[in-house]
């Protein structure tokens, strides 16, 4: 069976170039996703073949790692692609999961955030819409807290 494809997108109060400056400062994770993150190790620059391994806080209930290598990295575009290499999944056991996060400007203090989710189940099957939606509100939980953060903090990424 060919991978699934989820989709979806949600407009944001932040610049999109603002929102990727923050999404490449790998360093700025734990305190940014604080309760969520407690650590990033980066293997490599940023650029594609980079692995970044998110330690994550045991009380978020969602593993203990989530381990990625950067496939596109396109800061003109605000593209990021990323497979991921190991993660704890509640919705089942994965063969392959992708990410891709484009940021669109809307506004001078606004972007669409849209992500794309390509996974494929080591059973063949397909998830419901239920559990595609939990992958995707996780995703969306972490660009909340990104969000959340920059705009508590107007100068930051500025």
């Amino acid at each position: 069976m060919a991978p699934a494809c989820v989709c979806d997108e949600h407009a944001v109060a932040v610049s999109a170039e603002r929102l990727w400056k923050a999404f490449m400062d790998a360093s700025a994770m734990p305190k940014v996703c604080a309760g969520f993150v407690d650590d990033i190790e980066v293997e490599g620059d940023g650029s594609p073949g980079t692995i970044y391994t998110m330690k994550l806080n045991p009380n978020a209930g969602v593993g203990s790692t989530y381990k990625t290598r950067v496939v596109v990295c396109d800061g003109a575009t605000h593209v990021l692609k990323s497979e991921v290499l190991d993660v704890e999944s509640k919705v089942g056991k994965l063969k392959s999961h992708s990410t891709e996060t484009n940021l669109e400007a809307t506004g001078s203090d606004s972007c669409l955030a849209k992500l794309k989710v390509e996974y494929e189940l080591e059973d063949g099957s397909s998830l419901s819409p239920e559990k595609e939606k939990t992958i995707i509100d996780g995703y969306y939980g972490m660009l909340k807290m990104f969000v959340d953060y920059l705009i508590a903090h107007p100068a930051e990424y500025a």
